[in-house]
């Protein structure tokens, strides 16, 4: 029996699993993907591309809603990561990317002490505080992979990307509690540049405006 092919979304981005993500469909290839996803209710995977091509890990998303749709065909739409996957074999033969999948999920199910992930928490909601504007999630706290959820603050692509392939969900945390701090300096930083310049460097806001 053929192994049914998985529509493929190269994007400079990395998703993870329950965690949403707002996306403008432009292109007449993603148009036809996205369409036939929306219209049979079906997953396509987000995979990471860079100078060197697509990582060959991977999450499924499936759109959870449009949006806006435009008279040429474009749309808005927010999509929601489902599973994990790695890509075994490519085909060409549609005008999208497809590829054959092996979906995963984590091999070590430790349970996280509670005390180490009210630490995680904590240090995210720090994260979230300095900025309150922001799309940030709030934490499902029965979610077995809360990991994913609170990763949703991380920027970097590198480090995201090493979190998705991740099979334990204390070592994604463990490497959240090693990377939080550094963003939580850099988000002070903006923070403070951003207070700085709204009141024009004195401390007052500026008038007239």
């Amino acid at each position: 029996m053929q192994q049914e092919l998985l529509p493929l979304f190269p994007l400079h981005l990395v998703l993870f699993p329950r965690t949403p993500v707002a996306l403008h469909i432009f292109e007449e290839r993603y148009k036809e993907m996205i369409g036939e996803a929306i219209e049979q209710n079906t997953e396509f995977g987000i995979v990471l591309a860079n100078d060197q091509g697509i990582v060959n890990t991977g999450c499924t998303a499936v759109v959870d809603k449009v949006v806006e749709k435009y008279e040429d065909g474009r749309m808005d739409i927010i999509a929601v990561g489902r599973r994990r996957f790695e890509i075994l074999e490519l085909d060409n033969e549609r005008e999208y990317l497809r590829g054959a999948v092996q979906f995963f999920d984590d091999e070590d199910d430790a349970a996280v002490p509670s005390e180490f992930r009210d630490q995680m928490l904590a240090k995210y909601g720090e994260i979230q505080k300095l900025d309150p504007n922001s799309s940030l999630l709030d934490p499902e706290f029965s979610d077995a992979h809360l990991s994913f959820q609170i990763a949703h603050v991380v920027t970097d692509l590198n480090m995201r990307q090493m979190l998705l392939t991740s099979r334990s969900e204390i070592e994604r945390l463990r490497r959240l509690g090693a990377h939080f701090p550094a963003l939580l300096r850099q988000r002070q930083e903006v923070a403070k540049v951003r207070h700085s310049a709204s009141t024009n460097g004195h401390g007052k806001h500026p008038t007239g405006l």
